[in-house]
């Protein structure tokens, strides 16, 4: 079972009235719409977007009692403005992003999410989507590979790693994750192999899979478009679980006039949580208020 990460810091900073609005950017299985229901009763409405239609599919299920309250659309957040629009959805109270992938996205899907189950390269959110890991990692060549793993995994093994992919040509495709994770093994150094945290594999991962679903550019495109559709007065939150992530966030929420930070340091869960929820471990939450003209 998925577990909302940061629920109650993320209903706080929101601060949901009765009867107002909220755009989840990212529904998932619906745990944070849910909690955002809760408090907007009797007339308070959700619009729910992912990019994702397994994800939908579950999020039609926990939000279903809550009927003609919510609606739910398959499409990405970088589209927020267009979506909310085609819905008239407005006024808008709040926007929140919870950037984590879900349980069932690294347990179920199959689609190569998790370098721990051998599944194939996919990596996409939307199966829509042209782009594979797999296209990657066979087709792209030692300077592409080598310059996402750099940007996006910030991965110190970078050039040995996108070598070993060019090399590992030379034999048969790299058609699942179990591949990869062997021709990684074999680029980086023993000592780095043995160090638990992080896994030898997981920056290569999320290098791969911000590539395929071209993650940074779209959240950055979705805070500017959440600007835009938020009231005055109406607050963004953003969960992000890496770096990367989090940096988009700040430097976008510091970096836009109209906006007022409402977290001088991001909001990290408490010792209870990630001993509840492991994954939980890395998340920050960052909020800024739309101010009033």
């Amino acid at each position: 079972m998925h577990l909302p990460v940061l629920q109650k810091e993320v209903v706080e900073l929101l601060n949901p009235q009765k009867n107002a609005n909220f755009i989840d950017c990212t529904v998932g299985e619906g745990g944070h719409a849910k909690a955002l229901l809760e408090m907007t009763g009797p007339q308070g409405k959700l619009l729910g977007l992912d990019w994702d239609p397994a994800a939908l599919k579950k999020a039609e299920i926990t939000l279903r009692p809550y009927g003609k309250r919510v609606r739910l659309v398959h499409g990405n957040y970088a589209e927020l403005e267009e979506i909310a629009k085609a819905e008239y959805f407005s006024p808008v109270h709040g926007v929140l992003f919870d950037l984590g992938l879900s349980s069932n996205q690294l347990e179920e899907s199959e689609r190569g999410f998790s370098f721990k189950r051998t599944e194939p390269l996919d990596m996409r959110f939307n199966p829509e989507n042209p782009m594979t890991a797999s296209k990657i990692v066979n087709y792209w060549n030692r300077r592409e590979l080598e310059g996402i793993l750099k940007e996006y995994g910030e991965e110190r093994f970078a050039r040995r790693i996108a070598e070993a992919i060019l090399i590992s040509r030379g034999g048969k495709r790299l058609e699942t994750t179990a591949d990869l994770v062997r021709v990684i093994e074999g680029a980086v150094p023993g000592w780095y192999r043995r160090i638990r945290t992080p896994h030898f594999a997981q920056r290569t991962f999320q290098a791969l899979r911000i590539a395929v679903n071209g993650e940074l550019d779209n959240l950055l495109e979705g805070l500017s478009q959440a600007t835009r559709v938020v009231s005055p007065g109406g607050r963004i939150a953003v969960i992000s679980f890496h770096s990367l992530e989090d940096r988009v966030a700040k430097r976008f929420f510091r970096d836009t006039d109209s906006l007022s930070i409402q977290t001088k340091k991001p909001i990290t869960p408490k010792e209870q949580e990630v001993r509840s929820n492991p994954r939980a471990r890395s998340a920050k939450l960052r909020a800024a208020e739309k101010q009033t003209i």
